[in-house]
Formats: C-alpha cells, structure tokens, sequence
C-alpha cells in the first residue's frame, strides 16, 4: 500500500515542501532514498523504537521510503514524525484520511516522544503559501509556527497523540497567538539604557547619528573607557523593529533554532563574537550552508570588540555584505542568499598596550607601534565605516557624580523622528530605508551642498587624502545630522562634525 506524507525542508531561509512517500509490499527490506543525510538514515532505529514502546511496530515486508524531490539533499532528524505516520498508515496499522491536508514534522526520542525542529517559522510560511490546514509539529516550536495567520498549528508532545488524532479522530490543541498583540506588548526597552553611562557626551552624540542614519561606528580609546558598555546601550535607542523586520529576523534565527518557545521577535538582535570566530561562522557556510553572526544580527547590531584581535582574513570577508546588505554562499551544486542588514559597532585599543601615547599611562606605546597595531585593520574595511570615534576616559569628577545622563527612551525619541524624515524621503526607493543604506544615486539627489560647504569638504578631501568612498560617507553622516536637527539642507557646521567623525583619515590623530 501506498502513502504520502508531507513534511518540508529548509533551504537558505526558505522552505520547500518534501512528499514523504511510503510503499509496504511483500519481501523484505528497509529502504530509504531522496538524498537523506546520515541523520534521516538513521531515522529507522528512533521510529522502530518509539512505534514499539507505543504499542505500534515496523511491519517485517519491504518498505519503500523516498524523500521527493529525490534531487534537493534532505538534513536533520526532524523527519522522524513525518516517516513514522507514513510507515503506519502503509501497513494499515492506522487508519487516516486526511494527512495530505497536514505538514507533519518532528524528532522522536526512543519512548515516542518529540523534541524541537528547527526552521518552524518558514515551514509554517510556506504550508500556508501552499494551502495545507493544518501543521503538526513539537510542542515546543508551536509559538513560532503559530506566528503565521491562516494555518492551523498543533503542538504536541508524544506520537501518540498524533497517532489518536488521526486514528481516532481525538482532537488535538490548536495553539493561537495574536501575533499583532503579542509583538507590540513586547516592544519594551532592553536592560541596558544610556542613563547609567557617565560622562562621554561626545561619543553618545556619535551613537546618536550611527542609530538615527543606521551608520556603521567604530570606537577607539584605551581600556575601561566605555566603549563596550556603549556598544551594548545602542539598540535601546534604534526605532522599535516594525512587524515585517520582525518576522524577517525571527525567521533566520528559525533556521538554526534560536527561537524555541520565544514566538515573534520584537528586541533588535544584538550579537557579539569572540575574536577567535572563523569566517564561515560569521558571514555563514559550511558543507550545509547556514546563517553566520552578521545573518544572525540582521536589522540589529553586530559588535565586534577589539576589531585588531580578529584575523584579517575573516575581516575582510566581510567587506561585501556590508555594502551589500546581503551575503550569498555559492557550493558546486547551489547556491544560497542570506539578508544581513546590520549595523556594525566596532571597538578598539589604540595600541597593543591599549593606551594613547600619554606619558601618564601606565604602559606607553610609540606611535611606530600605535600605527603598526592599527594596520592589522584594512583601508577599505575602514572605509565602509562611517564614524570613528576617540572615546577617553572619564574622569573622576564625572564617574562620581549621582546626576544621571540622557535616558535612553528620550534619545530613541528623536533617532525614531529623524528615521520618520529618513523613511518619507525615500518612499519611492524599494532597497533603501534609511541614509547608511544610500546609494550614489540618492546622495546626489538628497545631499546637494551650497558653496561654503563644498568648500570645506574639498579642503578636507585634499589634506586628509580621504577616498571617493569616504567622500560619500561624510555625505550621508552630514545627512543624518541635518535630519536629527530637522533641516532639509545641509548647512557647512553639519559637514565640519561629520568630518570630524572620520579620526581614523587623519595622519595627526595620534598626537
């Protein structure tokens, strides 16, 4: 007899329907083809177990499994569910009627019962794209999947209960979230806010025009001046995601199974690796390709600390996806394409002793070594960082004092309002949002300079040596600030703070 179940699988960040087809006919044998990988291979101990201690077992007759389309590679264990149900309703130990309207997926452990998939979120898209009723996936994925209107989602905990729904017609609990409801109730600030940093006025302002215009920065200051603690303190000012940047980030942190029992995303994310991260652990990769740290911190924040420390090669790496705002992993046979809309905060010491060339520091360093530790970073990565910014230390007269600084909540104020100048002036543009994501098209349309700014800009073109992609950046950071100021023109004090966010041009910036 023969029997189709339906199950899905995850390709980049989308999913593709699997048919699960299930043959029992006399003889003897166990086969399973449609390019499984070792885990789905091994899928016949985890089902043969849990079918028996269930009550249930594998018939003795040739069973015929294919995974169709047989030419797209199947991976992981969620399958279990899928193949068990098959087996079951082959051999006629079950009866049902109604799989087909049902994407069935789920691990089983040895006594029947289910652990979490990864990928829920865009398997429940595409069921629904589809036109399935219905998706029956573990207990502990039903809030993510339930996130997709339109679909029936049942969570359960045992096969059992899967085996009773469609056997016995014994209902099973929809899970339903009000997806609408349950983002906004979460849209609350983070833990950290900017009131707790004292003193470093200037570098806050810096944050501020790196999360109004969605810049990419970079701190340098010696340690214990603040730099981490700032970095972590930015998205508590960028603007609330919107439902959309939401379920896009939810669904790539779906895909490697951050996301279990969290439903819908609503906080910014903000990732971090150590210095010691491969490339394709931060851009994506391996044999089966997945999202890597700057996929992960997609329409939120990627901070890397102590950018000198991180191996060059990996650095580099990442000089496309940032201009792009994508990364596509190419293998022999296909070909995959992750977002990665982030902004990049960047820290580090001046020197290996991290300190300035100050004859107070504990440890000093010449500025020959000062510029042979900066060296380790690349001009052109440099480049594609729109604000460098010296962050020193705060004295004591500052940390000792109990007045608070500028909350986060009135500094998210007015980054929101000058986000809503950025939005209605591009309306028209389907690819950019905000000033950071401006290409040379918009910049000559939207940052024209008068006379006396021109003039400044070229004077400073012309003694800082600066490149035509610094050029542009100075432009759209000159931008920002005249949005954040409520100013349709650029006036020439905007462009002299924006050159001065450009420390790391200057050949006398280390005394």
């Amino acid at each position: 007899m023969l029997t189709k179940v339906f199950g899905s699988a995850v390709f980049g960040i989308d999913a593709t329907t699997v048919t699960c087809e299930v043959n029992v006919d006399t003889g003897v044998g166990y086969h399973l083809v449609g390019l499984p990988d070792s885990a789905i291979k091994e899928s016949n101990y985890r089902i043969a177990a849990a079918l028996l201690n269930n009550g249930y077992r594998i018939p003795g007759k040739k069973i015929t499994l294919n995974l169709a389309p047989a030419d797209l590679r199947k991976e992981g264990s969620a399958y279990d569910l899928t193949l068990a149900l098959g087996i079951l309703t082959a051999s006629g130990q079950i009866k049902s009627h109604n799989l087909e309207k049902y994407i069935i997926m789920g691990e089983l452990s040895l006594d029947g019962s289910l652990h979490p998939i990864t990928g829920a979120l865009p398997i429940a898209i595409k069921a629904r794209e589809e036109g399935f009723e219905g998706f029956i996936l573990p207990n502990e994925n039903a809030r993510e999947a339930a996130i997709v209107s339109g679909l029936k989602v049942y969570g359960v905990k045992n096969i059992s209960e899967v085996i009773a729904f469609f056997d016995k017609g014994k209902p099973l609990e929809q899970t339903v979230i009000d997806t609408r409801k349950e983002f906004y109730k979460k849209l609350e600030f983070p833990e950290f806010d900017f009131s707790d940093v004292k003193g470093q006025e200037s570098t806050k302002r810096c944050m501020e025009i790196a999360a109004a215009g969605g810049h990419n920065i970079i701190l340098i200051g010696p340690p214990g001046a603040g730099k981490t603690m700032l970095a972590k303190r930015l998205p508590s000012i960028l603007p609330p995601m919107t439902l959309h940047e939401a379920l896009e980030t939810t669904k790539i942190h779906s895909v490697v199974g951050k996301t279990k029992d969290m439903g819908l995303m609503s906080q910014r994310p903000f990732r971090s690796p150590h210095h010691t991260i491969s490339s394709a652990a931060l851009v994506g990769g391996g044999s089966y390709p997945r999202p890597g740290e700057i996929s992960l911190a997609h329409n939120g924040v990627l901070f890397l600390d102590e950018l000198p420390e991180f191996e060059r090669r990996v650095l580099e790496v990442m000089r496309q996806p940032i201009e792009d705002r994508e990364v596509t992993i190419a293998r022999t046979r296909f070909t995959v394409t992750y977002p990665s809309s982030f902004m990049l905060v960047a820290s580090m010491n001046p020197s290996p002793s991290g300190y300035f060339n100050d004859p107070d520091a504990p440890i000093t360093s010449t500025p020959a070594e000062m510029q042979r530790y900066l060296g380790k970073i690349s001009g052109p990565l440099l480049d594609r960082i729109d604000i460098h910014i010296e962050v020193t230390p705060v004295p004591f007269e500052k940390l000792s004092e109990d007045r608070k600084g500028e909350s986060s909540v009135a500094i998210r104020k007015r980054v929101t309002a000058a986000r809503e100048i950025q939005a209605k002036r591009f309306y028209e543009h389907d690819q950019v949002h905000y000033n950071a994501q401006m290409g040379s098209k918009q910049i000559r349309s939207f940052c024209k300079l008068d006379g006396p700014s021109k003039e400044l800009l070229k004077n400073a073109m012309d003694r800082l040596n600066l490149s035509a992609r610094a050029y542009d950046r100075i432009l759209k950071v000159a931008r920002t600030i005249a949005d954040l100021e409520n100013t349709d023109t650029i006036k020439s004090n905007q462009v002299a703070e924006a050159i001065q966010y450009r420390s790391l041009d200057r050949d006398s910036w280390l005394g």
